[in-house]
């Protein structure tokens, strides 16, 4: 697909999964949570009713860190028909501390892609998530200070797009998204008119993925963010 570069002049980055690692520090969690409760169920069965819980959960809790724990404590009462001991649900508890202290893994090239843009576009982050673990983690990472502007969205679909573009005095026509998710990232930009390139991650949760018929060919598709620099002459 052939994107217009030319008159880009912001740049919106997703966070987790783009910048930094994230995705596989809850597969991990999935999977210590499974052991956790494999007196009760087998770990297919318990990752379902997992999954399951989330979804529930996503208009009350939303996403993040803090809303998978409260849906694992709610998932272990559920599948162990509320015989779950006060040890599990302490292990679980910490298992989301220890999520939530993780070091801030960079991707490979972020931080240079983002040295050699700042001069030339404005760049903002546009991420979802825990308002609090978001900002922790933006700065752990050191990149702070190459954004002009950090939002935290409740979610990412066409109209949180839309309203924040238009909050930013951002036209559609100038404004480019970077990010691993076609479902938050590229998707609802496109349909708003605006510009994005998709950088898959090796690891999707599953409320990410999108059926093929959804897809278009209407963003570019690169493997690594530093392969942005050519098509932005950097």
């Amino acid at each position: 697909m052939e994107i217009n570069f030319s008159r880009i002049k912001v740049i919106g980055f997703d966070a987790d999964d783009t910048l930094w690692v994230n995705e596989t520090y809850f597969r991990d969690a999935e999977e210590r949570f499974a052991e956790l409760l494999d007196g009760y169920e087998t770990k297919n069965k318990i990752d379902q009713e997992l999954f399951k819980m989330e979804m529930q959960n996503l208009g009350r809790y939303g996403y993040g860190i803090k809303a998978f724990v409260l849906s694992m404590v709610e998932s272990a009462l559920e599948i162990s028909n509320n015989k779950v001991s006060n040890t599990i649900i302490k292990n679980i508890l910490n298992i989301g501390k220890e999520m939530l202290e993780q070091p801030v893994e960079l991707l490979d090239g972020v931080e240079t892609v983002l040295q050699k843009l700042q001069s030339k576009y404005r760049l903002i982050v546009m991420t979802k998530g825990d308002l609090l673990d978001q900002e922790r983690k933006l700065e752990r990472s050191g990149l702070k200070k190459y954004f002009h502007h950090v939002e935290v969205l409740s979610d990412k679909k066409e109209e949180n797009y839309s309203d924040l573009l238009e909050h930013l005095q951002i036209k559609t026509s100038e404004f480019l998204m970077l990010g691993n998710s076609l479902k938050s990232d590229v998707l609802p930009i496109v349909k708003i008119g605006a510009q994005a390139v998709h950088i898959p991650f090796h690891t999707t949760w599953k409320h990410e993925m999108v059926a093929v018929e959804e897809e278009t060919n209407d963003y570019l598709t690169l493997s690594k963010i530093k392969d942005i620099l050519p098509y932005l002459n950097q």
